[in-house]
This record gives structure tokens, sequence and C-alpha cells, in this order.
């Protein structure tokens, strides 16, 4: 692993698989459309390893016959039952909470950059009751490119008035960590996320950590001694 950045300004977090465990309602909503279609649902596993590829990714799983033109299609309705069971069941992943604190406390701000639709992910964030607390918020149609492009990630950090240099991006699939690399941060890789079926160790993050409570020892001991 490489040494922390000295004199953190900021962490900017992925949503999904990083921050947020939403692979089960995400799941369900795929459940209730295989069945809408009279389709036998894929098991739960399959669908949560591409949960970080997005919509078209998991309704490919539950309808792996239908070519690109036939999983567009399916996007709308998809989407539509998803948001009508948003965060039913989705919670932030264990110790994740406790992180957030231990930044605010050492006035270390933090935010969010996803491929997530933007009306999605400011109505999940809101449900968790993070809107307030985050220093930005960059969605997957905020700009006209996402991640691996490392222009969100560098938005993120301009309105937020952050140098990338000082900062760190945290998530769960090879894209944030390419995202995060060519915006010249800091990146970890997670292993308790989706993973897209992967290894994060393979990803040339700068380091890798197993469960939240790791980061924020590690950042704690780093300003403490910066």
């Amino acid at each position: 692993m490489k040494p922390l950045p000295s004199s953190i300004q900021g962490v900017l977090f992925d949503l999904d698989g990083t921050l947020l465990d939403s692979a089960p309602d995400l799941y369900a909503a795929l459940r209730r459309q295989c069945e809408e279609e009279n389709v036998v649902p894929p098991a739960y596993p399959a669908v949560r390893e591409v949960v970080s590829r997005g919509s078209r990714a998991i309704i490919k799983r539950g309808f792996p016959d239908r070519d690109e033109a036939g999983i567009l299609a399916l996007v709308p309705r998809y989407l539509d039952l998803y948001q009508s069971m948003l965060a039913e069941h989705t919670r932030p992943f264990d110790g994740i909470d406790a992180l957030l604190e231990v930044l605010e406390a050492n006035r270390i701000a933090w935010g969010v950059v996803t491929n997530k639709p933007g009306f999605l992910t400011d109505q999940v964030i809101d449900r968790v009751g993070w809107t307030t607390r985050a220093c930005a918020i960059v969605s997957g149609d905020t700009l006209a490119v996402k991640k691996p492009d490392p222009a969100p990630v560098l938005l993120a950090c301009e309105r937020a008035g952050l140098d990338p240099a000082h900062c760190l991006f945290v998530g769960d699939d090879r894209r944030d960590v390419q995202a995060g690399h060519a915006a010249g941060l800091y990146t970890v890789a997670v292993s308790w996320g989706y993973l897209d079926g992967g290894d994060p160790r393979q990803w040339s993050a700068d380091a890798v950590i197993d469960h939240p409570d790791e980061l924020a020892a590690w950042i704690v001991h780093n300003q403490a001694v910066a």
C-alpha cells in the first residue's frame, strides 16, 4: 500500500456497493419485472455481483436471451419498479456510518461520485439522511461522461473546493480505481462490495481494505502524524 497523502482534505466514495448495500432492492425490482414478463428470475448472487455495472447489466441477468435493443426496452419499467421500492432494504454497509462520523470529526469533507442516475441517487441519499452532509454529489448523468472517465471525480473536487492530490477515492469497482487514478486521487478499493465478479487486489489501487474501520483508523493515524 502506498502511504496516504499528507493533510487529507476529502474522501469521495462510490455509492452502490461501497457506501450502501442496495442490491436487495435492485434485485427485488428485477424479480418483479421477471414476474411481469413470465420469466423465472435469476438467483440473487448472480445479480449482486453486477450491480455496480448498472440497470442494463442487472436486467441482462434476468433476460439473458434478449438482445441489446430488448434490454434497453426493459430499462424504463425496471427503473420505475426500483424507484417504487427504493431504499426499502438498502442500508449502509457495516462500519460506514462510523467512518463518516470519523471523517466529519476530523473535518475531512466527504462526497459521492456514482454512475447511478441522478433522480435515483438524490432520492436514496436523502432517504438515508446524507444529503446535507455530503460535500458534493455527482451522478451518472450529471455530465455527458461517467466513470471510468475522471471528469465526474474532478467535478466533485471542484464543487467541494478540494485539491485532488489531497483526496481519496473509494470504490468497489475497477472503474472507480481507473477514474480516481486518472483524476489524481489516492485510490482505495474495498472488498466488501459487489466487485463485478473481480478481485480488487488486481486493480492496481493504491490500497485495498476489507472493512470501513480500517480506513477510519488509518486516516486518524495519518492526520495525527501529518
